[in-house]
């Protein structure tokens, strides 16, 4: 892994790279993506069967494209075994009481005069939720996604999915989506899913906002059809900075930075520090660990594109720099790392100490794993309770409130 003495050129480099990464500079694919959402705008469900006989190689009619309670059974049949179903409900305990505690009430003030100002808190109606297929499927998304909403009081939770060539769901986003409380879920993927949840379809009705990660098609559906629906964010690919300094594990440094390196040849891996033995040791680890990983042509090319090893005079120095990255997961192994906390700004989720590594926030802790990407985190937060609810302002004055107004 590259090890570069960082200064204002290599950085203005590096965060242009970052930026090559996201959403907004892929636009070769949404003259192809409009005609998709278009199509299926004009023929709603007709359009959709056909993009996933295309697409996914499966014929799905109105007959079938909900997900039956029988697939369902069949789904906790398939993972029994597995001891998924034991570890998804482990997970949704501490994922809905982090979430619970993000619950916003409506309020009222009232004064001696009779006027009454206030705020009334609702739960959006329909939430559209979009869950990838194939090795992009990982049932802590469908709980990420889905969790925040039940707190929050949404009215339904409608799921999308693409399915397999025989028509099938991952059974492991069945069983997570189920056990989460999905109220219906369809079986459709890719652009023409956002389209149908946007616009609505015959099988497929309108909701107020869609969430959930997805490749580069659903991507820019999203911010195709924000204003017609709302959204939670653009997410682009997986990144991950650590801050460390000479009193980090190199060991774990780096399989943090691998576990994030390995979800696809776009990911971002960076280790800013302060000790150029750690920085030594840490890419002399990284290159032991890839040989030995099932994923390591991903993990090469992620990290050949995307990969970097920041050498900084000082930590306040590491600090700035994390904070111009704004990177969807920051973790901080220093000697006091709470302290270094506090100067950060900008980062989707943070890690402190060795111990807590990234995959455990991403799968198990609590704190939602939806994140925002590619330096959004400057001004994005990450997906809670309060995307699925909306504000209203009240105002209620009594005549005498409103006398001394008027004149």
């Amino acid at each position: 892994m590259r090890i570069i003495e960082l200064d204002e050129e290599s950085k203005k480099n590096i965060l242009d790279d970052l930026l090559k990464r996201s959403p907004n500079n892929y636009g070769e694919f949404t003259d192809r993506v409009n005609s998709i959402l278009e199509d299926v705008k004009s023929r709603r469900d007709e359009a959709i069967f056909e993009y996933t006989k295309k697409f996914d190689g499966a014929s799905i009619n109105a007959n079938c494209i909900k997900v039956t309670k029988e697939e369902i059974d069949e789904a906790y049949k398939l993972v029994e075994k597995t001891g998924l179903v034991e570890v998804i409900k482990k997970a949704l305990v501490n994922i809905r009481q982090y979430h619970e505690k993000q619950r916003q009430y409506s309020w009222f003030d009232s004064k001696s005069d009779g006027s009454i100002l206030g705020q009334k808190v609702t739960a959006l109606e329909k939430v559209g939720v979009y869950v990838p297929g194939g090795k992009a499927a990982y049932p802590s998304s469908v709980l990420m996604n889905i969790v925040p909403a039940k707190v929050a009081g949404v009215d339904q939770i409608i799921m999308t999915t693409p399915p397999g060539k025989d028509g099938k769901v991952n059974p492991g986003t069945l069983v997570a989506a189920n056990e989460a409380g999905a109220d219906v879920i369809y079986k459709v993927g890719g652009a023409q899913a956002i389209a149908a949840l946007a616009y609505g379809t015959e099988s497929i009705p309108k909701v107020d906002k869609i969430v959930g990660p997805g490749n580069i098609y659903v991507a820019l559906a999203k911010k195709a059809v924000y204003g017609y629906v709302s959204i939670d964010s653009i997410a682009g690919p997986s990144e991950i900075l650590v801050l460390a300094d000479e009193t980090a594990n190199p060991r774990f440094v780096a399989a943090d930075l691998l576990s994030q390196a390995e979800h696809d040849e776009m990911a971002s891996a960076i280790l800013v520090t302060t000790s150029k033995e750690l920085a030594e040791k840490v890419s002399e680890q990284i290159d032991l660990f890839v040989e030995e990983l099932s994923r390591k042509e991903i993990l090469k090319k992620s990290i050949e594109n995307y990969g970097y090893i920041l050498l900084v005079d000082n930590l306040d120095e590491g600090i700035a720099v994390a904070n111009d990255i704004a990177s969807e997961h920051l973790e901080i192994v220093t000697k006091d790392p709470f302290n270094t906390m506090t100067k950060i700004r900008n980062a989707g989720a943070i890690f402190l100490g060795e111990y807590s590594s990234e995959p455990l926030g991403d799968y198990f802790a609590g704190p939602n794993h939806v994140l925002p990407t590619n330096g959004t985190a400057k001004f994005f937060s990450a997906l809670s309770v309060d995307d699925f609810i909306k504000k209203s302002s009240i105002i209620s004055y009594s005549k005498e409130a409103l006398e001394p107004i008027h004149k």
